[in-house]
């Protein structure tokens, strides 16, 4: 029996290791990658172990960037491998060239806060690219609205309990040499909001207050900008307090040994979650339905307060033992198990000609969040 041949597009940091979190419970797949040269998406694929294409990049400067995101779907749309199916998250340029080149497309996201009403008509238009998939993938909190608004089939919008970032924490293991990298063994680990992203209405960030918070209250901090202008924050604190790494560092690793994650998204304040650590996101904006959820369990921290910030730090426990990875593993399998059969049959809205399969996955539905 032939393999199935199946192409995964990796768009952005947080990929590589979902995917990779993902792929290996769904053994047998004939696996060619294609990668987009962003911040340190190429750096984290080479690491998580994919061989792989760079086609395509990104740009600091609003405007190129925006202009990349068709050029790349028309490279990848020319460039692309031939495949039976399209694996990619959050990711309208690999749904477009899926396509144009008659690949049916199994799509994932988790991020329900797309365009409002004044964004820019080119981000609608992505949003509204998206939905062109296949197949959706989302978690249970997630606003299907969000798709269905802008043209996707309810039937092809298929569900599960948990988090994304489960799945990839479910393979996580912790390396005890890893802080032996680091100028500290203590530290708290800071990434910055991603101003001039179309969902992000902030002009400052919040990073300087925080960074001078931490100093001032003795903590050493792993600072992780996101572009260049994000780097000179760090240059009033010296090197052996605010450590700006040369290169990727393993995320997962960073938030297992930290006493907690600061971040201005939300992916590394949930894998920080996942994995029991002290969380917060100083997101400056309306959060997602996944960010809401894991706040109102008490998962996260949300806050735009530096002091409140560092506060919630130094009472927390930065320990371990919160961790749950059984909850993790289950949730991995559950996904790994339902895109086995969507990749099985790609081209059908539900999940077996009987619908128990269907049946099954939707019962992890929440009422209030499929709406």
């Amino acid at each position: 029996m032939n393999k199935t041949t199946a192409w995964l597009d990796l768009a952005s940091p947080s990929h590589p290791f979902f995917f990779d979190g993902l792929l290996d419970g769904i053994p047998d797949l004939d696996l060619r990658t294609t990668v987009r040269n962003k911040t340190e998406t190429v750096d984290l694929a080479r690491e998580a172990g994919f061989d792989f294409d760079v086609v395509g990049r990104d740009f600091d400067n609003v405007a190129l960037r925006t202009l990349g995101v068709p050029l790349r779907t028309l490279q990848l749309a020319v460039q692309a491998p031939t495949a039976d199916v399209s694996l990619s998250a959050r990711n309208a340029m690999c749904v477009l060239a899926s396509r144009s080149r008659g690949i049916p497309s199994i799509h994932f996201t988790d991020n329900d806060i797309t365009a409002y009403v004044d964004a820019p008509l080119v981000e609608r238009a992505f949003c509204r690219f998206r939905t062109m998939a296949t197949h959706h993938v989302v978690p249970a909190a997630f606003r299907t609205s969000e798709l269905t608004r802008w043209g996707a089939d309810p039937d092809r919008i298929h569900t599960y309990d948990g988090y994304k970032e489960d799945i990839y924490v479910a393979n996580f293991e912790p390396d005890d040499t890893f802080t032996d990298t680091l100028p500290f063994e203590e530290y708290v680990v800071l990434r910055p909001e991603a101003l001039g992203a179309a969902y992000v209405d902030e002009g400052e960030s919040l990073v300087p207050p925080l960074l001078e918070s931490l100093h001032s209250n003795g903590m050493n901090v792993v600072y992780l900008p996101r572009r260049p202008a994000d780097r000179p924050h760090a240059k009033p604190y010296p090197d052996h307090r605010v450590y700006v790494p040369d290169a990727a560092l393993d995320g997962l690793q960073l938030a297992w040994h930290s006493r907690g994650v600061l971040t201005g998204s939300g992916t590394m304040s949930r894998e920080a979650a996942c994995m029991g650590k002290p969380a917060v996101s100083f997101f400056p904006g309306p959060l997602l339905s996944v960010d809401r959820s894991m706040v109102k369990e008490g998962m996260v921290v949300h806050s735009r307060e530096p002091d409140e910030i560092v506060s919630y730090l130094l009472s927390a426990d930065g320990s371990q033992s919160g961790a749950d990875r059984d909850r993790s593993i289950r949730v991995r399998e559950d996904v790994a198990s339902l895109v086995r059969e969507l990749i099985e049959n790609p081209r059908d809205p539900g999940l077996g000609s009987d619908g128990d399969r269907l049946e099954a996955f939707e019962s992890h539905r929440d009422p209030e969040a499929v709406r």
